[in-house]
């Protein structure tokens, strides 16, 4: 069986590199720059294979074939993966369906154009394309799909998702998945943004991004510290969900960011602020141009701290060298040493050469809902 992976452009090397440690049976078999695929001769389930800890996949599945040149039209495009299809059963791959056949249990189709470039370079941004869609739209109709079955929306947990990968404008590579994880459930792997006219920096989007996938409860009012906040486009996204927000940074803030009634710049490096000055701080945030150690002592010098409660952290961890991606494991037990038992890694769609990084405390703190006050 092949399995496929969507990746940014560029990880793929990376991608590899933690696929021959958490799955050694998988083989590379495939890649082009923000696609690649392994062949294994071991039976991954499609919840196996969400379970996968990998940073730099952004989405996943099992792929059932390709077309090429020799399926130029849509008819034959159609009819190559119908006849694949037909061969595959269905049975608990679904949970909301009780169908045999895969064609008919499908529940959502994700098709997706892979990266051409670094998000941020000349202006190009990840998420759903007109052309993907029309995509979508084809091989719902060429298949004789219910027309009920969504293109390109965000999946529920557990519904079967075919999935369409436009490759190269020949060659899209056709797979399907399981949605469970919050980024399973998303077309391709990406919460489709768009960087809001007020934003003053694309840093907007990645915060955006990263309180999507890691479903931080963040609460209006809740006090949020960034460190390395200027020009402010993340602080921006934050003040957007009404949160109180303290940006460090010894650079200039934007203007607009400065003028909102919910913001406070400290003009410093984190370093030399006094420690207990965080102790109104329930979220921290951290984006600066630094090796992640760097990084990690800023803020460790900060929770470390008595009178200190963050309970959830958000932090970029700069790539500037490949080799410090084999670092990540280590990086994860240094933020475990501070009592943030729940710790997740993700190269986030809107990323550039970066990882995300989440950590909590307690998991609770996930899903915990503001108690109903009594009638």
């Amino acid at each position: 069986m092949f399995i496929y992976f969507a990746c940014q452009h560029g990880a793929e090397s990376f991608l590899k590199s933690e696929m021959e440690t958490v799955a050694p049976s998988a083989k590379f078999a495939f890649s082009r720059p923000g696609f690649v695929t392994f062949r294994t001769e071991d039976s991954f389930s499609p919840n196996a294979i969400n379970q996968l800890p990998l940073t730099f996949a952004r989405t996943r599945g099992i792929s059932v074939g390709r077309t090429g040149k020799e399926h130029a039209t849509d008819d034959a495009r159609a009819d190559y993966i119908l006849n694949t299809l037909a061969d595959i059963d269905a049975p608990m791959l679904s949970s909301t369906s009780q169908e045999s056949s895969i064609v008919t249990s499908i529940d959502q189709i994700h098709a997706w154009q892979r990266d051409p470039k670094i998000p941020g370079d000349d202006g190009f941004e990840p998420g759903r394309t007109e052309v993907a869609d029309a995509a979508g739209h084809m091989i719902r109709e060429r298949l004789q799909i219910d027309s009920k079955i969504g293109i390109n929306r965000i999946a529920k947990s557990g519904q079967l998702v075919l999935d369409c990968a436009l490759v190269e404008p020949d060659q899209w590579w056709f797979g399907y998945h399981v949605a469970e994880s919050t980024s399973s459930r998303w077309p391709g792997g990406v919460y489709s943004l768009r960087l809001p006219e007020h934003a003053v920096s694309r840093a907007y989007l990645k915060m955006e991004e990263s309180i999507r996938w890691s479903q931080l409860p963040l609460q209006a009012g809740d006090t949020c510290v960034e460190i390395g906040s200027s020009p402010g486009g993340s602080c921006q996204a934050l003040l957007d969900r009404g949160m109180n927000v303290i940006g460090i940074d010894p650079a200039q803030m934007h203007e607009s960011v400065l003028a909102h009634a919910n913001f406070t710049h400290w003009r410093a490096r984190a370093a030399d602020l006094k420690r207990s000055e965080f102790s109104e701080a329930k979220w921290l945030f951290s984006d600066s141009n630094v090796a992640p150690n760097y990084t990690l002592d800023s803020v460790e010098h900060i929770v470390e701290n008595r009178r200190v409660n963050v309970h959830g952290l958000v932090l970029t961890l700069k790539l500037m060298q490949p080799e410090l991606a084999e670092q990540i494991p280590t990086y994860i037990e240094r933020v475990k040493k501070w009592g943030y038992e729940y710790v997740r890694l993700r190269q986030l769609a809107f990323n550039r050469r970066e990882i995300c990084m989440v950590a909590m405390k307690s998991r609770s703190y996930r899903r915990r809902r503001p108690k109903k006050r009594a009638s």
